[in-house]
């Protein structure tokens, strides 16, 4: 039971709402040439976003520094895909030896809510609560400018 508990313990999970209808926030989820706009956080916005959405496919993303001073890949496999409600793909950090880091699992729900998208996401089980909070604290930005990015394709609508 213990140890049940300690998993539990490094899931991360954020619940957002946005302001948006479900089909667009889908597209600016899945499309990678509108996730490279909003992936990273703002101080490691992405420079690279590739994506092959469909159960089985790949995704890569690269990001940088706002200094230029570091760069951070990452990449994973869509295990997942249900349009407009459902995406679930692993994640895993690039290494400095050409490896990968640890594999986490992310699933995603997006529900609608009138006019508006509530998206329940969900990362782990992470090796300790440090790296949880350290992408909870990553995934936070990029939600942000997620949000920020919906409200100008919105207006170019």
């Amino acid at each position: 039971m213990a140890a049940r508990s300690a998993a539990r313990d490094r899931v991360l999970v954020i619940e957002r709402e946005f302001d948006a209808p479900r089909a667009l926030v889908w597209k600016m989820f899945t499309d990678p040439r509108h996730a490279a706009n909003w992936m990273g956080p703002p101080d490691y916005p992405s420079v690279l976003h590739e994506a092959d959405v469909r159960p089985g496919g790949k995704w890569r993303g690269r990001l940088r520094a706002v200094d230029g001073s570091r760069e951070l890949g990452q990449g994973g496999e869509y295990r997942e895909v249900k349009e407009p409600e459902r995406l679930a793909f692993t994640f895993y950090w690039d290494q400095d030896d050409g490896g990968r880091g640890p594999e986490t699992l992310v699933e995603i729900d997006f529900a609608e809510r009138g006019d508006k998208t509530l998206m329940k996401f969900r990362q782990g089980v992470f090796e300790t609560t440090q790296n949880r909070d350290g992408h909870g604290a990553g995934w936070n930005g990029s939600f942000d400018r997620f949000a920020e990015y919906l409200t100008k394709q919105g207006a170019q609508s």
